[in-house]
């Protein structure tokens, strides 16, 4: 047994072991999104912190407004899922920790899930939002989008969808373990198999199939690592070391790169899937998600 120098990983791991569902018996799309939501609802916000329904672009949204927030900045979020499950109930902790961190308001959509409503139904959800904010006067240097694992994917089929429509880019993009290839081609599928608690390509595969309904995952509006991100806004990617998506962040990375996009990399060291969201247990959730706030806030100016 791996011996963690962060002992805290450790405890969010047996954790984790605890909450296993039965391999012989795994949840259906109804179950699995309602135990995300109920996790997300026993989560603890930020002092003063409140959210609200709201719709923006006739898509259903969550706004979430932490104690001194600045009114000109908005950070859009993108919940991750798999494209099947999560919404802002399951991610309001997370989404407001980042928001009290940039000192900014967050919208979280509720974008449309497969299988119900297959690829691209998300992104054109992600846009309309994007474009809603907009045309109520938001500043684009003054919004930030963000989204873990399929969200965070999803945050950057976003960027390509907005350069191909030709709208102005934000401020930047901070990502999360992003699930950036559905072909689920990374080596780190093989190499991070029996470290990670979360993830795995059978899932991710069987995921993928409910989302894309057998449409080509190397669009790249479906796997964003395919894409030319030729000017678009600087991207923060943060992610864990043991996860079975890694190789979605160094290849995204690095497509950035060759694109000449101002792009950061940062993997923590022991961290798993989307670490932050255990930000009330894990002393490097808490760090990295202080570094995002930093990091957002550079960006707003």
């Amino acid at each position: 047994m791996t011996s963690w120098k962060d002992p805290e990983i450790a405890g969010v791991r047996a954790l984790l072991a605890a909450r296993q569902p039965d391999p012989g018996a795994p949840p259906s799309f109804a179950e699995h999104r309602q135990a995300m939501d109920a996790m997300g609802e026993m989560g603890a916000l930020p002092t003063g912190c409140f959210h609200e329904p709201l719709t923006l672009g006739g898509v259903r949204c969550e706004r979430v407004v932490p104690q001194g927030a600045l009114d000109t900045r908005a950070i859009l979020y993108l919940h991750g899922g798999a494209y099947t499950a999560g919404s802002p109930r399951s991610h309001r902790p997370l989404v407001a920790r980042l928001a009290e961190a940039a000192r900014a308001n967050a919208v979280a959509a509720d974008y449309r899930l497969g299988p119900e409503h297959r690829f691209p139904a998300a992104v054109e959800d992600a846009v309309a939002v994007y474009r809603a904010l907009l045309a109520g006067g938001t500043e684009p240097g003054q919004i930030v989008v963000a989204g873990d694992s399929a969200g965070g994917g999803l945050t950057l089929a976003l960027a390509l969808a907005m350069k191909a429509e030709g709208l102005a880019q934000p401020a930047g993009y901070f990502v999360i373990s992003p699930w950036a290839d559905l072909t689920q081609s990374g080596a780190s599928y093989a190499a991070k198999a029996d470290s990670d608690p979360m993830i795995s390509k059978d899932g991710l595969d069987s995921n993928a199939l409910a989302y894309l309904g057998g449409l080509d995952a190397h669009d790249p509006l479906a796997s964003p690592v395919f894409g030319d991100f030729t000017g678009v806004a600087p991207v923060l990617i943060q992610t864990g070391s043991e996860e079975a998506l890694l190789s979605d962040s160094i290849t995204m990375a690095d497509v950035l790169a060759h694109a000449r996009v101002e792009v950061r990399l940062e993997v923590w060291p022991e961290m798993i899937h989307v670490f932050h969201a255990w930000g009330g247990g894990l002393q490097a959730a808490r760090r990295a998600i202080r570094i995002a706030g930093t990091w957002m806030g550079e960006r707003f100016g």
